[in-house]
């Protein structure tokens, strides 16, 4: 490395697939004498595979403070460190955001490299003509501060790009169609790896397919949701709707009458008040 101070190193790893690793990447971990790690023993696995003499500390979540003064120590006594999370970029919807944070206050140099992202790799095989888009990362854990958010979101006009648990996809995925109705969604699963991927289709569609074969709900999802239609519904259907059935008005003539007074789709108000009623 030709570089002339020490410097922290923001270095992305593979999702999955080794060979995603750049040779600039590798060349970094490599050479450092430190590498900063989410997992130290995840980590230490690809540093012994690239033949990387480096030693490991610990940053992950619940340590970021205490990492990040270690590394600025480390960076003031003329030693470069290399920070890399578990897979994909550190900061992502991962730990890192604080260290680099640290870094930069304390007047350290640090240098980004570009590499392997869920985000960005799936965006790039989702076919949806969004021009811009929103990434969010993980929604809430728990349903009610989930559909909360995902309440907030409705209006965007852009395409949605979370990460999803295979433990929460079911539920998150009832929650999109119960909030956004017909949009298209794209699920994306183990990206790089050996059982890889990708399936579009209708958002209301999406829970029947995923529940079709449990195979489908195990792995790291990406779930890619198309934007909001310039000129649609702005939630005037849905509160109607929600008048007329707390009136005990039957799901179907709900949102036949919904659709009539505001104008928004009828197909998307019956999916919406049977996921209501749900």
């Amino acid at each position: 490395m030709t570089e002339e101070s020490a410097a922290l190193y923001v270095v992305p790893t593979p999702l999955g697939n080794l060979a995603d690793l750049t040779r600039r990447a590798e060349e970094v971990l490599r050479t450092v004498p430190w590498v900063a790690a989410e997992d130290t023993r995840h980590s230490g696995t690809l540093l012994k595979q690239l033949g990387s003499p480096a030693r490991t500390l610990p940053a992950h979540r619940h340590n970021e403070n205490e990492a990040a003064a270690r590394i600025v120590d480390k960076l003031q006594a003329g030693e470069s460190v290399a920070l890399i999370s578990d897979a994909g970029t550190p900061g992502i919807s991962d730990p890192g955001a604080r260290v680099v944070a640290a870094v930069r206050a304390a007047g350290c140099r640090v240098v980004p490299l570009p590499g392997p992202c869920a985000a960005t790799t799936a965006l790039s095989a989702s076919g949806l003509s969004d021009e811009h888009f929103l990434f969010y990362g993980f929604l809430p854990s728990k349903g009610g501060q989930r559909r909360q958010a995902l309440e907030e979101l409705r209006a965007y006009p852009c395409a949605l790009v979370f990460y999803e648990a295979p433990h929460r996809v079911l539920e998150t995925v009832a929650d999109m169609a119960a909030v956004f109705g017909e949009r298209r969604l794209v699920i994306a699963r183990e990206l790089t790896k050996l059982f890889e991927s990708i399936h579009a289709g209708p958002l209301t569609a999406a829970l029947d397919w995923l529940r079709a074969d449990a195979n489908r709900q195990r792995g790291e999802f990406v779930l890619l949701l198309s934007g909001a239609t310039p000129g649609a519904d702005d939630g005037e259907g849905e509160r109607v709707l929600k008048l007329l059935l707390d009136d005990g008005l039957p799901v179907r003539q709900a949102a036949k009458l919904a659709a009539a007074i505001t104008g928004a789709a009828k197909n998307a108000l019956y999916d919406k008040a049977l996921a209501l009623k749900g």
